[in-house]
């Protein structure tokens, strides 16, 4: 056996103190959406043959680390057969001071300075669910992203991609929801 590295020490003293200072992970909520569950009709698409609310759903967040200076939302179908999944939502540039965004949301009532990117569907706005019928249900990945910058500095109508090139560029940390759906 091999003695023990010091990155395995570095991990494991990080750890530890983080459970000594009562440091919490960011957590991501929502009253209208939950791990696992069918997502409401509000939130499927209105279009390619879906019929739904094409609304946001409510979300609410807490416990940001240390250094956030903004926060971004995307929304993701890893299950879209397209080869690249498919984007439903980003929203980028939320201030730190925000927790939440309201159900529904718009570029009228994201908070102060919020943006959205371009979604699959094209358009910068939510796009809700929409998967071919007669499949499995689709997984649509929630995630809050605590960003250690103030702005992305994304152009206009930026994609899902380059967003999430800046994102990760970024982030101290995430949380997810995963509602599902199918038709």
């Amino acid at each position: 056996m091999s003695p023990p590295r010091l990155s395995q020490f570095l991990v494991a003293g990080l750890a530890l103190g983080a459970l000594a200072t009562g440091a919490q992970a960011l957590e991501l909520s929502s009253p209208d959406i939950r791990d696992g569950s069918p997502l409401n009709a509000a939130q499927v698409y209105s279009g390619f043959g879906c019929s739904g609310g094409n609304q946001s759903p409510e979300l609410h967040w807490q416990d940001a680390p240390a250094g956030t200076q903004s926060f971004a939302l995307t929304v993701y179908d890893p299950d879209a057969p397209t080869g690249s999944g498919w984007w439903h939502w980003t929203v980028f540039d939320i201030p730190a001071s925000s927790n939440q965004l309201p159900r529904g949301a718009t570029a009228k009532n994201l908070p102060a300075g919020s943006q959205q990117g371009r979604n699959d569907y094209g358009s910068q706005s939510f796009g809700g669910a929409c998967p071919p019928a007669g499949n499995p249900p689709h997984r649509y990945i929630f995630t809050l992203h605590a960003l250690k910058v103030p702005t992305l500095e994304a152009p206009p109508g930026a994609s899902a991609a380059l967003l999430g090139y800046l994102i990760n560029n970024s982030r101290l940390a995430s949380a997810t929801l995963t509602p599902v759906y199918g038709r």
